[in-house]
């Protein structure tokens, strides 16, 4: 599922570009649990300096986020929607953007109480679909783009679409953990970000 893509047809004719891929809850907001009202949506501190510094450098900024409170009966679409347009007006206030949303409602297993998203999905992460359909629909080049998150299920999925890893941070408890294995650790977005333009920098 995507919202607000800026102007697919425009960007698909430019030659491919590179991507910042962000999860949301902890990378970019707070969690408090599941959100189910636009109220509840907080920024995170340093988030809007990180994005405009990787704006600078012409990376597209694209949101890919699981959000199973979806099948679980906790947010429907037409909510996350109004989140998501939250989201982007605290962006706005302090001259940030991103280029998309994508997200997946999608959930395995009896947790999932809403059966028209009760199924399997590789648009889950730590499945790469979100990013892939991303870079279809934005003309994105997967291998000089970067995942950044705060779960190994983010790194996986990065991994799996042949993009660069930045954890931020890792629960010991976390199944995936040992799986992870980010290129990248970082204590926030800014100093991801910093990372990135170091990294792509050195390489260029």
């Amino acid at each position: 599922m995507a919202q607000n893509p800026t102007e697919l047809g425009a960007l698909n004719e430019e030659a491919p570009r590179a991507a910042i891929f962000l999860d949301r809850d902890r990378t970019l907001i707070e969690d408090p649990g599941y959100i189910d009202d636009p109220r509840k949506v907080r920024l995170l501190p340093g988030v809007s300096d990180a994005l405009r510094t990787l704006r600078g450098a012409s990376y597209r900024l694209v949101i890919a986020t699981n959000q199973s409170g979806v099948a679980r009966g906790r947010v429907t679409e037409e909510a996350l929607t109004a989140i998501h347009d939250r989201l982007r007006a605290l962006l706005s206030v302090e001259g940030a953007d991103v280029d998309a949303i994508y997200y997946c409602p999608f959930l395995e297993g009896p947790a999932a109480v809403v059966e028209r998203y009760r199924r399997a999905s590789d648009l889950r992460k730590p499945g790469s679909g979100m990013l892939h359909r991303a870079a279809g629909d934005l003309n994105l080049d997967l291998a000089g783009s970067w995942m950044i998150g705060d779960s190994a299920r983010d790194i996986i999925a990065g991994r799996a679409a042949g993009c660069r890893t930045i954890l931020l941070t890792a629960s010991p408890d976390d199944p995936d953990s040992r799986e992870s294995r980010p290129d990248f650790t970082a204590a926030d977005l800014v100093e991801a970000a910093n990372i990135v333009i170091r990294q792509d920098g050195a390489d260029r």
